[in-house]
């Protein structure tokens, strides 16, 4: 003979009020200290924490969303990744999956069903195969390529490459070499956050390596085509942008520009859809907040519903 008790779920030994308690502590504290707070086991909390995550964050509900913004994050070391997808309005996650591949985004798109009609346009970095299965699903969608990751690019195949290269032609001058060895950060990182030293060594470095302050100067203007308040503008300024490019005889730049002709109605987008995937660097940086709060994650279905809820959204 069984009895019923109101305070106390079938098979639970947790009341319901140190339930309720335990769950307000698992909302802003790692398990491991509510564990030693608590006396309770590890698997005990973990488990109790996914079945409310599972009750709140757990089912596909996108609403009437029109512009999404997706990007890849590490998953685990030795290059495992997994894609978020954000509604770029209410900046709210919606979808967190295993891979970074076409075939990894196929089930948010299933999911998504009819209502992939209403979508508009998908932020996302042109280093991926997203774009294509975005056009499959969602044919009257806008693509639009991301200017974080095309700076970012930008740095790595033309700045880092005519830094090294003018270092090499150098090699007898040592103090000047090591100058532009030095300077890969002065150059990366926007003017107005330099602090009054470093924009004086810029300035020295620029005036001193004329390769250097082209590269540093294209930089800036390629961002200017992301910024233009129309299509038609940001033709303009990519045509500039271009024809200095080729003229400027840098190889590693030139190769640069040809291979950014391939994704321009993506970028010239922007100025229609002004979104990008700086959004999902801030989720990023959650995520790795996340992640270090319990020391990795060993469940990943844990993980993903930790993210969302942690972006639930704001109304639009």
């Amino acid at each position: 003979m069984t009895e019923r008790i109101d305070w106390l779920e079938p098979s639970s030994r947790l009341t319901q009020r140190l339930r309720v308690w335990l769950e307000g502590l698992l909302r802003i504290l790692p398990i491991s200290h509510v564990s030693q707070l608590t006396g309770l086991h590890w698997h005990t909390l973990k488990t109790l924490d996914k079945r409310r995550l599972e009750a709140e964050v757990g089912d596909f509900e996108p609403g009437t969303v029109r512009r999404l913004v997706m990007d890849e994050f590490a998953l685990h070391k030795g290059h495992r990744y997994a894609t978020v997808i954000m509604d770029a309005e209410r900046t709210r996650v919606l979808w967190v999956g295993h891979g970074n591949s076409r075939e990894a985004i196929r089930p948010f798109f299933e999911l998504l069903g009819e209502r992939c009609q209403q979508i508009e346009a998908v932020a996302m970095d042109m280093n991926t195969a997203f774009d294509l299965e975005v056009k499959q699903h969602c044919p009257q969608a806008e693509v639009v390529y991301d200017l974080f990751h095309v700076v970012a690019r930008y740095g790595r195949e033309v700045i880092d490459r005519i830094r090294v290269d003018q270092a090499n032609l150098l090699r007898d001058d040592k103090p000047a070499r090591k100058v532009v060895k030095r300077s890969r950060w002065l150059l990366l990182r926007n003017a107005e956050n330099l602090k009054d030293s470093q924009a004086v060594q810029l300035q020295e470095l620029l005036a001193a390596n004329q390769p250097l302050a082209t590269v540093y100067v294209l930089k800036d203007a390629l961002k200017e085509v992301w910024y233009a308040p129309s299509v038609w503008e940001g033709w303009q300024r990519w045509r500039a942008w271009l024809r200095q490019a080729r003229d400027s005889g840098l190889a590693p730049l030139q190769r640069f520009a040809k291979n950014l002709r391939r994704y321009i109605r993506g970028i010239l987008a922007s100025a229609n859809f002004p979104m990008h995937t700086s959004l999902l660097e801030g989720v990023n940086n959650r995520i790795k907040v996340i992640k270090r709060m319990a020391y990795g994650f060993r469940d990943s279905d844990y993980f993903f519903l930790k993210i969302k809820a942690a972006f639930p959204g704001k109304a639009r």
